[in-house]
């Protein structure tokens, strides 16, 4: 028999997770608790630092428990205590073990940053902007043991630009996720009757993003490398080294119907809306930069001064990579 409205156990960890706790908070569910990750050293002095849904939760006055794992006999039977119709979690970062995922009435639901299963795992923000789709979307879908191979049970899309970088993207499925999941609660029952499963074959791992990928390897192809510069802005931002000095490329623009008139990594030109670097294939025009102790800035400001324009002079050449990280 159908409860309305539902008794809500909340777990998530980052800012995506607690624009659709805000939604939450706001409907006619009843929250009873909100689990997080643990408070983390963060700055430059290292102090702990609460995670965005617990600051949400507290504002809210909403109790908050933050285990180091869901696997202790003695945390399980504090949330069964809370008995919950259903757990909602999005990007909560700890693995639910089959003990949690059945202790609520309806079981436990995720909400997942790709349209599943193009997308699993960690990144999919990333990964999907990285290898060129046209769009992805948030899947809402029934949580089992495996990792995003739950019951499909709604989802929507969004359009992925030709400039959209992850910082777009995320704000963009931030805005799509928590209407979508209140439509869910709303007939959760009915969503688990009509769920969908999963196409195996189309299945695709998100690996976590690594520090090392951000390394640029001007031998890649002018559109790869502009993919990869979105993929990861704001995270961990794509780099180069140039003389020395390490170069962060905020933000870049393929030419590809160019000539490459130098090896991988010369920079062939100073043009008004960027540098223009000569990669595998194709040219790309670095837009916006950061220098090694500055701010992120257009090559129009950057270049300002005399002296770092002969930094990047036609015909200075960024370091290669030695190793490529795929």
């Amino acid at each position: 028999m159908s409860k309305f409205p539902l008794r809500v156990i909340f777990a998530g960890t980052p800012d995506f997770a607690a624009a659709h706790l805000k939604h939450l908070i706001n409907s006619e569910h009843q929250l009873l608790a909100v689990y997080t990750q643990p408070d983390r050293p963060a700055g430059r002095g290292q102090k702990l630092q609460a995670s965005p849904v617990k600051q949400l939760a507290e504002q809210a006055g909403l109790p908050v428990y933050q285990p180091a794992s869901l696997k202790d006999t003695a945390v399980q039977l504090q949330l069964a205590a809370l008995d919950a119709d259903v757990m909602v979690v999005v990007a909560y970062g700890l693995i639910l073990p089959r003990a949690v995922l059945d202790t609520p009435r309806l079981g436990c639901i995720n909400v997942h940053a790709s349209l599943l299963p193009r997308w699993r795992g960690a990144a999919p923000i990333q990964r999907a902007i990285e290898a060129g789709d046209a769009n992805t979307g948030i899947t809402i879908m029934q949580m089992d043991t495996g990792l995003d191979t739950g019951v499909m049970l709604a989802s929507v899309n969004c359009p992925i630009g030709p400039r959209t970088n992850a910082a777009d993207l995320h704000h963009e499925l931030a805005l799509l996720g928590p209407p979508l999941l209140i439509q869910v609660l709303a007939d959760i029952e009915s969503h688990r009757r009509h769920g969908q499963m999963q196409d195996e074959k189309q299945a695709n791992y998100a690996h976590k993003i690594l520090k090392a990928e951000a390394h640029i390897d001007w031998r890649c192809c002018a559109n790869e490398l502009d993919r990869k510069v979105r993929a990861f802005n704001p995270f961990p931002v794509c780099f180069s080294m140039l003389g020395g000095e390490r170069v962060r490329v905020w933000q870049a623009r393929p030419l590809p119907s160019e000539a490459m008139p130098g090896a991988p990594g010369t920079i062939v030109r100073i043009a008004e809306d960027g540098i223009v670097v000569s990669c595998g294939e194709g040219v790309l025009a670095v837009e916006e930069l950061q220098l090694e102790g500055g701010k992120a800035l257009l090559v129009t400001q950057l270049l300002s001064a005399h002296a770092r324009q002969a930094q990047f002079a036609a015909g200075r050449r960024f370091d290669l990579p030695t190793e490529c990280v795929s």
